[in-house]
């Protein structure tokens, strides 16, 4: 945990931390499960794409996504088990998104998670196959009935989900990603147009995943706006503590490659500022998130665990 947080929250004594690294490890086992039910639903896929597909999003990974729509929609009332679907069809659009930036057109990674990436171990027409269908089961998973009993919450989910992975999110951070490396003539990014990249790239979906879980529940208004400030600041610092990461850790500490960013120029704030500017900037998002909470009491305390988490990761 930062020691730049005391007082951001109720003491985290050593017990809390272990109680919310112990949550997480359930909520990750709980989507494992989840996801595995998915794909045992559609058997009637050709084999090698369901093979690809359970790569790719079986068998790895905190599940952080998936953790905030679920401990988000049980802060705000609901049964935990009922925000399954929703979180395991964004955890789905995320996987998806993985898959395609690891191909050599992109990112041109070979590990994710410590295992082969998908197109190293299969090939890369089926890596792109297998997060085309990703990307697509997402969609039928949100917009069935299993998802929500209401149609009007279906429909809020499923525009939702669109608009954190489409071309004003996910889709459109990664494409001004690659511009900023230099693919398409210079490129000058100021510590503003980095967060603005960060905030479609990465951030746009972090912060779906709490607003999910606030749907689900039938939270609000007043709730969903404090919601949002909290995802959209634990969005925001999860990227750059990413990017310190990238600079700071190994490969087997990672489970991928580390130092990609420096070697692509990528615009990062720790190139811009610096490691203790980037750091800085973390912690002021860290505190931001902490403090949206203000409203709730203990109740919000995993929420709250999971935005120093986000600060304090090493893989």
């Amino acid at each position: 945990m930062s020691a730049s947080h005391p007082d951001n929250a109720p003491a985290a004594t050593a017990a809390s931390a272990q109680a919310f690294q112990t949550r997480l490890a359930d909520r990750a086992a709980a989507m494992e499960t989840t996801l595995t039910e998915i794909f045992n639903r559609r058997s009637a896929a050709p084999p090698r794409l369901l093979a690809a597909m359970r790569h790719a999003a079986l068998g790895g990974g905190k599940r952080l996504r998936p953790f905030l729509t679920v401990e988000t929609a049980a802060l705000c009332g609901a049964e935990a088990a009922t925000a399954l679907p929703t979180a395991a069809a964004i955890e789905l659009l995320h996987c998806y998104s993985l898959a395609h930036d690891d191909l050599p057109a992109m990112d041109d990674d070979d590990l994710r998670r410590g295992q082969p990436t998908v197109h190293k171990a299969f090939d890369e027409a089926t890596a792109i196959l297998a997060g085309d269908a990703l990307l697509t089961l997402a969609f039928e998973v949100i917009a069935d009935a299993g998802a929500h009993p209401s149609p009007d919450v279906r429909a809020r989910l499923t525009l939702g989900l669109a608009r954190a992975g489409g071309m004003t999110g996910m889709v459109g951070g990664q494409m001004l990603d690659l511009a900023a490396e230099g693919r398409w003539g210079a490129a000058r990014l100021s510590p503003d147009d980095i967060l603005h990249l960060q905030a479609l790239k990465t951030g746009a979906l972090l912060a779906f995943a709490v607003e999910a879980g606030g749907l689900v529940a039938g939270a609000d208004a007043d709730v969903q706006a404090r919601l949002a400030r909290y995802g959209k600041a634990v969005g925001g610092a999860f990227q750059i503590a990413d990017d310190i990461l990238d600079h700071e850790a190994d490969a087997e500490t990672l489970g991928k490659r580390a130092g990609k960013d420096a070697e692509k120029g990528k615009g990062t704030l720790v190139t811009a500022l610096g490691l203790s500017g980037a750091r800085a900037i973390c912690d002021e998002l860290i505190d931001g998130a902490i403090a949206a909470l203000d409203c709730f009491g203990a109740e919000a305390d995993m929420l709250r665990h999971a935005a120093r988490f986000v600060g304090a990761r090493r893989s």
